[in-house]
């Protein structure tokens, strides 16, 4: 916890979060890309083009990438966007495609405020991040909440729980590191 934490659980963080409720058509993207990434564990990069699905998936040869599409059903109508320098040369584990947060900040519309960096639940950035969308996906409606350093109310609610509720999730989802695989999506 940050030093301002002193006797009790407060904010550390200042931001404006919202929440959103998920959509279709990132609900079916994020359900692909996890199919993708059960099969090919690496980076890769998922688009919906009206009915037709882009990929963009490292460490994959285009053809069994096809061929494995097809065979799964993956989608009606798709199209391989394929890496001009042939395999990822970055190694699978950069955070730049569909796993390591980008589901949740770059396919989403929920992530704000600074994303879903780093592992300190008081951090509001992580903390209301994953408040803010639980909160919208139970509503059905837009979440926008406010905080600053030192505050211990969110919401209405004390940051302490705020907090558990966050922790709470992110134990469901495996832990820090399955949680960062796919963001909040």
């Amino acid at each position: 916890l940050s030093h301002n934490q002193e006797d009790r659980i407060r904010c550390g963080d200042n931001g404006i979060f919202r929440g959103t409720p998920i959509n279709s058509e990132e609900a079916a993207l994020s359900a692909i890309a996890k199919a993708i990434y059960e099969e090919y564990p690496y980076d890769g990069k998922y688009i919906i083009d009206g009915k037709e699905l882009i990929m963009c998936q490292s460490n994959a040869e285009a053809k069994e990438l096809v061929d494995w599409a097809i065979e799964n059903r993956l989608f009606k109508k798709f199209e391989i966007c394929f890496n001009p320098l042939g395999y990822w040369t970055g190694g699978p584990d950069v955070d730049s495609g569909a796993t390591n947060r980008k589901l949740g900040s770059d396919m989403g519309d929920a992530v704000t405020g600074g994303g879903l960096h780093g592992k300190d639940l008081s951090k509001a950035d992580v903390s209301v991040n994953i408040y803010a969308h639980l909160k919208a996906q139970k509503t059905r409606k837009e979440v926008q909440l406010y905080c600053a350093i030192g505050d211990d109310t969110i919401d209405g609610r004390p940051y302490a729980e705020i907090v558990e509720i966050a922790r709470k999730y992110i134990q469901e989802c495996g832990g820090f590191e399955k949680f960062a695989e796919w963001g909040l999506i």
